[in-house]
């Protein structure tokens, strides 16, 4: 297989140098990608500032997940802190709270996949993976970075972390120590008429398609459920997917998409210094809701562009950062030829002709903006704020409710309940006092499982 050849050190770069992102560079011949039952397929840029009379407006865009391995093993001093603190993690059962040098993460009290510490940096940090040192192994040390990290902070936010960290890990590293092993790039697409139909991919003969259909969003008159999501490919290769975002938001609870949605459309038009796109609708809504009468109007897609090791590695030659800076831009555009969403022509059945679906041109056009250095310019201070009460708001009612049902055991009335409540108030009270340690204990376990949700001034 043809490996892709790293850019000169001498080209120019028209972006922000301190915040690349790659993708300036032109396809060569080789890495054209034409689809074999036919004809490539073409991407073109909607332009800059119209309006979208099909009603579709772009949401956010940018890399979605980040996985990298590190050429290095950690210090010893290191080794035996995490194996201390692994060991009273153990103990106790729970993720302790470390803080190396600055570093702060939440140890996990095992490990697992060859690695012997697991450690998290909630959603402000990266997830680390750390092997015992090992003369023999070089590639000690592997992180990954979430959607959250990644949406609100950016690529170039992201390598700042992982150099600043590993700094402070007392981690030696140099430019070529880096193994990129996964990207992730993804368009969030606010489109209430779009249908998913998985017969209008049109992809290499050779890629695989996975289907997922759900049942729960039935049309008044009882017909059969919609189409949520088409996967085409490997997660090891190139992997492409359509999938209903705000679906998939409300079931593993990713509240802060509506923030960084409903951000995007507060400024929408405006020459804020933030990651707006041009294509917007008409007449685009002021605010996306999970409630689920506006479940129509407020369907967000998204297309996902996912790279894994083998395409990273073996197709294009992406292993270190400035790899992925300069070449990441073109591997989004040729994925975007080699796996087509389309639009049905009837008067041509060979598929491979059809021309590209209005949803695909829109994403395709802003994934091959250059790809510079995006990030939704949402704040994430208030966004930590709503996270903490949402966090509060859970708990409250999981406590309310437990009071209830203690009430209902005791065979309270309804109006026995504020007498009951205080009742149990002086009963924790009662514990509180006769086992002040233990509540001691149990308040600082707690501080160190919240502590990237806290208030700056009580971490």
């Amino acid at each position: 297989m043809q490996t892709t050849k790293a850019p000169d050190k001498n080209s120019i770069r028209p972006q922000n140098k301190s915040c690349p992102a790659g993708g300036t560079k032109k396809l060569k011949p080789h890495q054209k990608a034409r689809n074999e039952n036919g004809q490539r397929g073409v991407i073109v840029a909607p332009p800059s500032g119209n309006t979208d009379p099909l009603g579709m407006t772009v949401l956010h865009r940018g890399f979605d997940t980040l996985a990298l391995a590190v050429k290095a093993n950690i210090p010893l001093e290191l080794f035996k802190y995490l194996e201390s603190q692994k060991e009273l993690a153990e103990q106790e059962r729970r993720e302790v709270l470390i803080d190396y040098n600055g570093v702060k993460l939440l140890l996990k009290p095992h490990g697992g996949n060859g690695y012997r510490f697991i450690a998290s940096g909630g959603q402000q940090g990266a997830t680390w993976f750390f092997k015992k040192p090992n003369a023999k192994d070089d590639w000690g040390i592997r992180l990954s970075f979430g959607s959250y990290f990644m949406a609100m902070h950016g690529l170039g936010r992201a390598k700042a972390h992982v150099d600043e960290a590993l700094t402070r890990l007392g981690v030696y590293f140099g430019r070529d120590s880096i193994s990129i092993s996964r990207a992730d790039f993804c368009v969030d697409i606010l489109a209430p008429d779009f249908e998913l139909i998985p017969e209008q991919f049109v992809m290499h003969s050779g890629a695989g398609r996975r289907d997922f259909v759900a049942d729960a969003d039935k049309s008044i008159n009882g017909k059969s459920g919609r189409t949520t999501s088409v996967t085409v490919g490997g997660p090891r290769n190139r992997q492409v997917i359509i999938y209903d975002k705000r679906a998939e938001v409300i079931a593993h609870k990713k509240t802060y998409w509506w923030d960084i949605w409903n951000h995007t459309l507060r400024y929408i038009g405006d020459n804020a210094p933030c990651n707006h796109t041009l294509h917007r609708a008409d007449n685009p809504p002021t605010i996306l809701s999970p409630d689920p009468e506006q479940a129509q109007a407020n369907r967000v897609w998204r297309v996902e562009f996912r790279a894994g090791k083998d395409l990273l590695k073996d197709t294009w030659g992406i292993r270190t950062w400035d790899q992925l800076f300069d070449l990441y831009g073109d591997l989004c555009r040729q994925s975007g030829e080699v796996v087509r969403y389309t639009e049905p022509d009837p008067t041509d059945s060979n598929r491979a002709r059809w021309p590209n679906h209005p949803l695909w041109e829109i994403a395709c056009a802003e994934m091959n903006d250059d790809l510079i250095e995006m990030r939704s310019g949402a704040d994430p201070k208030p966004m930590k704020e709503v996270h903490r009460e949402q966090h509060i708001s859970t708990i409250f009612r999981n406590v309310h409710g437990s009071c209830i049902t203690i009430a209902a055991l005791e065979g309270a009335e309804a109006e026995d309940l504020p007498e009951t409540f205080a009742d149990l108030a002086r009963q924790m009270q009662d514990e509180v006092k006769a086992k002040p340690e233990k509540a001691a204990k149990q308040l600082q376990d707690a501080k160190e499982r919240y502590v990237f949700i806290r208030r700056p001034e009580l971490t």
